[in-house]
């Protein structure tokens, strides 16, 4: 009698084949999604518009336009807006994305507050020249700061230094350089890596980061005094890191939780808000 016998694979093995296939394609696509991440950084952080939607003109507001040579030899260009008889002027570093046209509401209430304002579009935005990048948009600003002091001949202690978001680390920055009266900082992150770990948080980011904005670890070397700002429902830049930023702050300092989202918040965001940074500003100049 024959005996027939039936050959089989090794228990599991085409199994195990198909899990190594599966662990190889899925480690190869998050390496082609972390390579993305990196040679597409800057895109993800700046989101420039080259079009202005309207001037301070269509608000009712006189203006000069203003066009700043940077120290490496860019082009900025700005708008400035006085108030009659003003005893301060804020100089504005706006967030990451449009130009200076979408800043025209927030520049109206400063106005009507009666305070002068200096805003600037960064390399690469509206009409500026150039790219922008982190030491870049350091540099514009110190451009902007050195127009009001040295062409405008207005004195430090009045220049009010305002950022917002990504501006807030730009007016950090320079906090830690020039000799402001005072510091205005909304919806402003601690340090990009952080922003980066809480919108990618299944990448690296930290390890790519060309731009890094270490504001939380700057802060404490700006000694005049501060407002913090920031939206209790803030998704993009979450209130947390608002409240981290003003607890690494050395006094005088002062936090406003202001309800909304990113772009809903602030001291735009309702009259009462901004008659608190409004007696923020006139406390600094003794009125």
């Amino acid at each position: 009698m024959q005996i027939k016998t039936e050959q089989h694979d090794q228990p599991g093995k085409g199994g195990r084949r198909w899990l190594r296939r599966l662990v190889l394609v899925a480690l190869a696509t998050y390496a082609c999604v972390c390579m993305m991440f990196a040679a597409f950084q800057r895109q993800l952080i700046y989101y420039p518009s080259r079009e202005y939607e309207a001037t301070p003109q269509e608000y009712g507001l006189a203006f000069e336009d203003v066009s700043l040579t940077t120290g490496d030899g860019e082009q900025i260009i700005g708008w400035y807006v006085p108030a009659p008889d003003s005893q301060a002027t804020v100089l504005f570093c706006h967030g990451n994305a449009g130009n200076i046209s979408h800043r025209l509401h927030a520049i109206q209430l400063l106005h009507n507050s009666g305070f002068n304002v200096l805003i600037f579009d960064y390399r690469g935005f509206g009409q500026s020249s150039g790219s922008p990048d982190e030491a870049g948009l350091y540099t514009d600003a110190v451009a902007a700061w050195d127009y009001l002091v040295e062409t405008r001949g207005i004195p430090k202690g009045r220049i009010i230094v305002l950022g917002r978001s990504l501006g807030g680390a730009v007016a950090i920055e320079l906090a830690t350089r020039v000799k402001p009266v005072g510091l205005i900082v909304e919806a402003t992150f601690t340090r990009m890596a952080d922003v980066a770990r809480h919108l990618y948080p299944l990448l690296p980011s930290g390890l790519f980061l060309k731009d890094r904005y270490d504001s939380v670890d700057k802060i404490a070397q700006v000694t005049c005094p501060k407002l913090f700002l920031h939206g209790t429902q803030d998704t993009l830049i979450p209130f947390d890191m608002g409240r981290q930023l003003y607890e690494a702050a050395v006094a005088p300092k002062v936090f406003i939780e202001t309800p909304g989202d990113h772009n809903e918040s602030g001291f735009a965001h309702a009259p009462a808000f901004t008659k608190k940074l409004t007696l923020f500003i006139r406390d600094l100049m003794g009125q």
